[in-house]
């Protein structure tokens, strides 16, 4: 099979990049793009460490192949922070809350609950853990992810 032209939109600036059809988004991402905030660890879609979002949904990006997303709107952790760098609520409150410590898993994290928060701005800490269930963290037992989360909500609330 041959390469394919796609484009797509990631964190608002459009792309065109000829692919091999079994090309993940992943790899694109990082090695087309140079977008390495999107981590991949398991390679099964289990950990979540690639996890993107894909016209507003969570999307596990090494189960996802780049021709999938012909056309769409990907956002990723780089995606979160300003243009100028300066870090997001969400970002911030990890930072201060100490919800990140060897940091794999936490562009992950960090999309999966941007979609929760999206969709429900004032989650209790067991909708928080329910929708963490496909991030594994071996670093922080998740008490300090929880927070940052709880963290940022109240804040948008007030």
């Amino acid at each position: 099979m041959g390469r394919r032209s796609v484009r797509f939109t990631v964190n608002g600036t459009v792309h065109e990049i000829s692919v091999e059809p079994r090309r993940l988004l992943c790899d694109a991402l990082r090695d087309d793009l140079g977008l390495t905030g999107t981590h991949v660890g398991c390679e099964h879609g289990v950990c979540g460490a690639c996890t993107v979002m894909v016209n507003g949904q969570v999307e596990r990006s090494c189960m996802t192949f780049a021709v999938q997303v012909d056309g769409a709107d990907i956002r990723t952790v780089e995606g979160l922070a300003s243009e100028t760098g300066e870090l997001s609520d969400l970002q911030q409150a990890f930072w201060d809350c100490h919800g990140l410590q060897c940091g794999f898993c936490t562009p992950g994290i960090l999309m999966t609950v941007t979609d929760l928060l999206a969709r429900n701005p004032e989650p209790s800490t067991d909708e928080i853990r329910v929708a963490l269930a496909g991030n594994i963290c071996r670093c922080t037992g998740y008490e300090s992810i929880v927070e940052a989360v709880v963290t940022t909500a109240q804040g948008r609330k007030g």
